[in-house]
């Protein structure tokens, strides 16, 4: 995995970390206004994520569960959002933990850690199983790496009922404490079904005023269906 530097986006309300000329030279990570988890580390917001860090602590990671799929019913509950700032905010507690974007149609993971030197992603594992997962995945700390969607586009997504993918995934839950995926809503599509059922364990976020109660169940249903335990759900309120 390659090692990087990071900074705070400008306007971020903590101190840029003190770096060297050297390691400057080598930043390629920016840490942007939308990781609050990072940015606005007292607001409301990253304080019901160490909220949840501690349940996951607790009753996820606790009893040896190293993967969990962020899962919403229908677009604009948030998912990307939570996904990257749970990741951030378990690994600012030791926990070894990799954020992967899973929503090949729509990736957002870069819109909270971004990088000039993206390269190859998810997409291209999924296309060519000969490539190495460690050159695709970008350690951003020393307790946070992701793996960004990639550039292989839609039709990588079939891949995510393969057996490319499980193994993927398994390689990855040998190597971090935590592997954390972003999935699409499930109202477009089977991918975060298909992810959930390779994780088996999944997190389904809701949006105030925009999610349906029988939607949340629909996908509580389906979720089940295909071996997935839903841990809880979690009320975005951004």
């Amino acid at each position: 995995m390659a090692d990087a530097d990071y900074t705070l986006a400008p306007g971020a309300l903590r101190d840029k970390p003190a770096v060297t000329p050297e390691a400057a030279q080598q930043r390629s990570f920016v840490l942007t206004e939308h990781l609050v988890a990072a940015t606005r580390p007292g607001s409301i917001q990253a304080e019901s994520f160490r909220a949840l860090r501690s349940n996951l602590l607790s009753q996820h990671v606790s009893r040896g569960r190293r993967a969990l799929a962020i899962c919403a019913p229908a677009p604009e509950a948030g998912c990307s959002f939570v996904a990257a700032n749970l990741a951030f905010i378990m690994a600012q507690a030791g926990v070894n933990t990799l954020l992967i974007d899973g929503n090949l149609r729509e990736p957002g993971a870069h819109q909270f850690i971004a990088s000039d030197q993206y390269g190859p992603g998810l997409g291209e594992c999924l296309a060519d199983d000969t490539l190495p997962l460690a050159t695709a995945i970008k350690r951003v700390q020393p307790s946070l790496s992701v793996l960004y969607a990639g550039n292989a586009g839609i039709a990588a997504a079939d891949r995510l009922g393969s057996s490319v993918f499980r193994n993927l995934v398994s390689q990855c839950l040998r190597d971090f404490d935590l592997t954390i995926i972003d999935t699409p809503p499930s109202s477009l599509s089977a991918d975060a079904r298909r992810i959930a059922a390779v994780t088996h364990y999944a997190m389904v976020v809701t949006r105030r005023d925009r999610t349906f109660v029988k939607d949340v169940q629909v996908l509580l249903d389906e979720l089940a269906a295909d071996g997935a335990e839903a841990i809880g759900t979690y009320l975005n309120d951004f």
